[in-house]
């Protein structure tokens, strides 16, 4: 689908991610009960006492049993090798080779925020901290160097999460040996059987698990703990968020931290799963031998007991939240059951998954019409084993909430009176088909990462994973013994729709007397027979696009002998690169470029650029509106992403070799005939409008809104446009700026992936080499100027909690690909930098959580490149902020990095790139503007040998030139009540 893409990306911005089933379809719309924290925790102490030591393996294999299927009639994925460890750790080992010589681990504890008990709330979060900071194997500060060394990039290679039913410990082990696989299974088994928990160790990690939770987005998480104690009320997740309460994590001591750890962390309760590019036989040995000695502490306890929703509770909540739009949470709740994964079961379950389909399409056509809400949906979904839900999420325009409300009731209404025709569902198996074909054309590219996951997610979630062609397989049985009949999606519609209560919660920005009983009658409203004739999409074929004229001809074929790629010429001026490469079957990227993206908006006013995204595709192509480009769409791998880069505008897709031709056409199609339907630029203002508000919320919000726009002092072309500016979008305002953009050249067209050159090139000649000459833009505008010295921050405030603030410091440097080898140099001084006051700020001071530091260099400008770091911190805290990132460019300046520090800096990085080099899009991003600009391959050819031999001494000269302190530039974003002191 083409039309929701971007009002999805911007609703995803606003509502957290769901979990869902492995056999779930994508939601239009997702609302998260509960946040997952996910912890980049810095190590410390090792732990006391040896409770686990390595072990003879074959000795320590009670069965190779495939336990995850116990009860299922799902065939299995014959890959995965499964067993069960004497101490009873279950583990699932399997090869991927992809990427090369990775290997992705992940150790699961069963247990998560909803295993605590009251005094224990955050228990479950401090004691992942903890195992990171210190445990067994490793001594104080080593863990992270450890890995490091192995090649890891900490926070991402190296990770975490806590969530209500399970901790999760990640490892993604790059260019694997034998010997730093098991080192890193014998450091895990270290960690989750044996942490440090000490007094000395929770005192230090203690601040930083407070600073993450003072961090959160405060609106976001006021409205989801609102709507999980309205959901849940009377169940443990109504109040059991992960980050945990202030009180207890204050009260916590090592004793109490610890009787958590040894009642929750055992054998009995671990999943090791480890996929990659070794063999199993010998992962399983491995397993076995460093987790087989682990024995738990006591009595193995039963699962706490989760509760059923209550039908006597509080229908209706309301909040005030001044800076979150208006908007609407339902849910019809029923009690989670546990259900033996089959077949039948899925097939069901699909069935559910298809009529809610239908009505997010009805629902989302009303939105296109200007109607009362910006977007709605309704999902299905079994949240922490604690109800099975249906869930629907509205956003009004602006504050007039009621007819939103009306208006989405009776669509579903509607649903449940009468089934849907035929047409309406096969358009959604339709999508369904080209999803599953998909899955099994890629399963060969899918990382290893990936798999491990989703062997971790089915275990959470208490069902299967399995090959994409045995899911395929349950799809199309499912069609043939018809669960897809018109009754058959209305009954599965009427039951989605009944439970044992139904709740609702309203967030509005401003506080409205009796809301809350106002919403309770609201939801008894008869809305039958309100939603209106059902919209019908007319049959619409590609032939139906404007034509397009006669196909160039090649005017030169230079072969790109390095990277096995072919550049060619065209006769209309079109440039094309293609690539030709099997490493991800069955996917062609598609990037076409033009105009000269930010080098052609206005520097010296706000224009409506900023709405492109969410309404230039969407505006239509030809005579064909949204609709029709989704029903051309429809079952088709064919997709169309505007962007905005330096120099130049860009659509982007992600298509398949039987699909390439149709893609080309419909890009070309939308640069020579935009429709100009005026809807979609209303609905992206209301969006806009209706958001404004939340950017004032929090200091993350300020920053999002204003530090590119500050960075580039004052550049209207940056940042999110006044709400002045905003409100004048008109629908006439924003053709009249892109209507000639679009018409600009040169035109550079990318084809890289599972197809043959020639294949490739003739696409290319009969659509986008069939568009007329192009004219190149006559006028550019200036380059981005990074702002004055101050020797006092730019201050901004924000309406958030008064213990919130941010810092940011800053440095120019340069831009342009002539000097990319010194932009590499930067990004190993920022990767330093971000080390070292990672070190310092949270893991010394536990003044932050996340401080980051990050190097930008543009490549098409000549300048505006910066280093930025940014803290959140309090406030109080601001100037400690300050004065440690001062220190440390000081230090980087005048003190050559030490081997170990430059080593630990460069090899994850080269690990980054090989593993990178494995996808297409690193070729892509890279050669960005290649064919008009030749230096970028010579660039490209030496990104590897500029990061591996790079020297102290280089670096410090780097710093020198850039980390000036007579050229920083901070700012600071802090409480409005803190300005006015």
């Amino acid at each position: 689908m083409l039309a929701v893409a971007a009002f999805r990306r911007y609703l995803r911005r606003m509502i957290s991610p769901s979990r869902m089933t492995r056999f779930a379809f994508a939601s239009l719309l997702v609302l998260a009960a509960v946040p997952q924290v996910v912890a980049q925790t810095a190590p410390a102490q090792p732990a006391p006492r040896a409770a686990n030591a390595p072990v003879d393996p074959q000795s320590a294999i009670a069965s190779r049993d495939a336990w995850l299927y116990k009860g299922s009639d799902i065939t299995p994925d014959p890959a995965w090798h499964f067993g069960t460890l004497k101490n009873g750790l279950r583990y699932a080992v399997r090869k991927n080779g992809v990427p090369p010589g990775q290997i992705s681990m992940r150790v699961r504890i069963d247990a998560g925020s909803l295993y605590e008990t009251d005094p224990e709330r955050g228990f479950a979060h401090l004691i992942e901290h903890l195992s990171f900071r210190g445990s067994q194997y490793v001594p104080d500060g080593e863990a992270k160097r450890i890995w490091q060394r192995m090649g890891t990039t900490f926070g991402s290679d190296t990770n975490a999460s806590t969530t209500p039913t399970q901790t999760v410990y990640k490892l993604d082990l790059p260019s694997a040996t034998e010997a730093g696989i098991d080192e890193s299974l014998k450091i895990l088994s270290g960690m989750v059987s044996n942490p440090n928990i000490t007094p000395t160790a929770l005192g230090a990690e203690r601040p930083a698990v407070l600073a993450e939770q003072r961090e959160q987005p405060g609106p976001q998480v006021r409205v989801i703990d609102a709507l999980n104690a309205t959901f849940f009320a009377g169940q443990p997740l109504a109040d059991r968020s992960p980050i945990g309460h202030v009180k207890e994590l204050e009260a916590a001591t090592a004793e109490t931290v610890r009787a958590f750890h040894d009642r929750w962390y055992r054998p009995e309760r671990t999943l090791v799963v480890i996929a990659g590019d070794f063999d199993p036989a010998k992962l399983e040995t491995m397993v076995a031998k460093n987790f087989g000695g682990w024995k738990g502490i006591g009595p193995n306890p039963a699962d706490p007991d989760f509760g059923k929703p209550d039908p006597k509770q509080t229908t209706t909540k309301a909040v005030v939240e001044p800076g979150i739009p208006t908007r609407i949470e339902m849910a019809i709740v029923r009690p989670w059951q546990y259900n033996d994964d089959t077949i039948v079961f899925n097939q069901k379950r699909l069935a559910d998954f298809v009529a809610l389909a239908v009505i997010n399409r009805r629902l989302e056509t009303r939105a296109r019409s200007g109607g009362s809400y910006i977007a709605a949906a309704v999902r299905l979904d079994d949240p922490s084993r604690s109800a099975n839900g249906t869930f629907v999420t509205i956003l009004p325009v602006g504050s007039a909430w009621d007819p939103a409300l009306k208006d989405v009731r009776a669509v579903i209404a509607d649903a449940q009176a009468s089934p849907p025709t035929k047409a309406e569902i096969e358009r959604e198996l339709a999508e369904q088909r080209v999803s599953f074909r998909t899955q099994v054309d890629t399963y060969r590219a899918e990382a290893g990462s990936k798999e491990a996951d989703d062997m971790v997610q089915a275990l959470d979630i208490r069902e299967t994973t399995t090959s994409p062609a045995v899911i395929q397989g349950v799809f199309e049985d499912a069609e043939k013994k018809g669960f897809f009949t018109p009754d058959k999606i209305l009954a599965a519609t009427k039951r989605l729709f009944q439970g044992t209560a139904t709740r609702a919660l309203i967030s509005t920005p401003t506080a409205e007397p009796g809301i809350e009983t106002t919403l309770a009658n609201a939801l008894k409203v008869d809305v039958k027979g309100l939603a209106g004739k059902r919209a019908r999409q007319a049959n619409v074929t590609f032939a139906s696009l404007p034509k397009l004229g006669a196909p160039a001809t090649i005017l030169s074929n230079t072969p790109i002998k390095e990277f096995e790629m072919q550049e060619y010429n065209l006769s209309n001026g079109v440039r094309v690169l293609v690539y030709p490469t099997t490493s991800e079957d069955s996917r062609v990227y598609v990037r076409v470029r033009f105009g000269a993206g930010y080098n052609a908006l206005p520097s010296n006013k706000e224009t409506p650029a900023w709405a492109a995204d969410l309404a230039l595709t969407a505006g239509g192509i030809g005579k064909l509106n949204q609709g029709d480009l989704d029903a051309l769409t429809s079952g088709r791998r064919i997709g169309l992403d505007f962007g905005i880069d330096e120099d130049a505008f860009t659509y982007n897709a992600l298509t398949s070799p039987t699909d390439l031709d149709d893609q080309l056409k419909l890009i070309a199609a939308a640069l020579t005939a935009p429709a100009w339907d005026p809807a979609p630029v209303l609905r992206a203002r209301a969006v806009a409008v209706s958001s404004y508000a939340g950017s004032n919320a929090s200091p993350t919000g300020v920053l999002s809104r204003d530090l590119d726009r500050l960075l580039r002092d004052g550049d209207p072309r940056w940042g999110t446009p006044t709400l002045d500016a905003i409100n004048a979008t008109t629908p006439a305002a924003f053709r009249a700026l892109w209507e000639p953009l679009l018409k600009t050249g040169p035109i550079e067209v990318m084809v890289f992936g599972d197809v043959k050159a020639e294949v490739a090139i003739a696409a290319v000649q009969k659509t986008l080499g069939a568009l007329p000459p192009r004219t190149a833009a006559t006028e550019q505008t200036p380059p981005p100027h990074f702002p004055a010295h101050n020797t006092s921050p730019v201050t901004r405030t924000h309406d958030g909690p008064a213990n919130q603030a941010a810092a940011v410091i800053a440095w120019p440097t340069g831009g342009g690909v002539a000097g990319l080898s010194e932009a590499r140099r930067l990004e190993v001084l920022a990767a330093i930098f971000s080390d070292r006051l990672f070190d310092r700020l949270r893991s010394q001071a536990g003044a932050s959580y996340s401080p980051n530091v990050s190097s930008d260099w543009p490549t098409g400008f000549p300048t505006g490149g910066k280093m930025v770091a940014i803290g959140q911190v309090a406030p109080e805290n601001i100037p400690l902020f300050f004065k440690l990132s001062r220190e440390i460019a000081a230090e980087l300046v005048s003190t050559p990095i030490d081997a170990d520090e430059l080593k630990r800096t460069i090899g994850p990085m080269q690990q980054s790139i090989q593993r990178q080099s494995t996808g297409n899009q690193f070729w892509m991003n890279q050669l960005d503007g290649a064919t008009y600009d030749p230096t970028r391959i010579n660039a490209l050819m030496h990104l590897y040998s500029d990061i591996s031999n790079m020297t102290a001494a280089q670096l410090q000269e780097t710093a020198a030139k850039y980390l000036r302190p007579d050229r920083d530039w901070t700012l600071q974003v802090v409480p409005a009540g803190e300005a006015k002191k």
